[in-house]
């Protein structure tokens, strides 16, 4: 138990210090020993999120959130990353409209979530990062969604997740989703404060909140 926590640390340290190269091997190392892949990948989040901190703290820039978003996508190009990520043959679900919200370049609890939810048998739109009100608004008009996802690794994100539902509201278009806000910071209080409907500190959390959401929907 010893190895995994010390190689954990290893991983979390390599993303925080950008060391592409590094978390690439210890990823490797990881799967290799038999590590759970959606383990690893709340690692790397967990190092991008030290990284997002130390922006935060102005000791990292906007080049460093880019490039810990570049790392993490080289780790969901392994092999054994991409196999947790293949869609079940079924029904769709539902349909969700997922971005991260302006001022927040962060994707990767955003791109696990959206990975999970396919598996799950949702379509998933993807609005990327920095997205701004109107554009969720203009996406919920042209898709229709069940559901919205807003996502944020900065806690400024909150005013811009607030802004998104504010303006929902004013296209009158609340109250044809739910919404589910999502990062690792946020509680029910701060849920309470956008005007979400509920909120997620993880993907996995969140994709059973929203196969709730739709089982309801359903009257199921």
């Amino acid at each position: 138990m010893k190895n995994v926590t010390t190689l954990s640390d290893q991983i979390i340290k390599s993303v925080e210090e950008l060391d592409e190269e590094r978390v690439i091997k210890l990823a490797n190392k990881a799967l290799k020993s038999g590590m759970d892949p959606l383990f690893l990948l709340n690692l790397i989040n967990e190092g991008v999120k030290r990284v997002g901190k130390l922006y935060e703290e102005r000791k990292y820039f906007i080049a460093d959130l880019i490039m810990a978003g570049l790392i993490f996508k080289e780790v969901l190009e392994l092999e054994e990353i991409k196999a947790q990520f293949q869609r079940k043959d079924g029904e769709i679900k539902g349909k969700v409209v997922v971005g991260t919200v302006k001022g927040d370049l962060h994707d990767i609890g955003k791109e696990i979530f959206k990975g999970l939810m396919e598996v799950n048998g949702f379509e998933v739109i993807d609005l990327g990062v920095d997205v701004p009100e109107d554009a969720f608004v203009k996406s919920v008009i042209k898709h229709k969604p069940d559901i919205v996802g807003l996502s944020g690794v900065l806690t400024t994100a909150v005013e811009s997740m607030k802004d998104v539902v504010e303006a929902l509201k004013r296209a009158r278009l609340r109250d044809s989703v739910k919404i589910i806000v999502g990062g690792s910071y946020i509680t029910e209080e701060l849920c309470e404060y956008i005007g979400a409907d509920s909120f997620a500190n993880d993907a996995s959390e969140g994709v059973k909140i929203c196969s709730e959401f739709i089982k309801s929907e359903c009257g199921g």
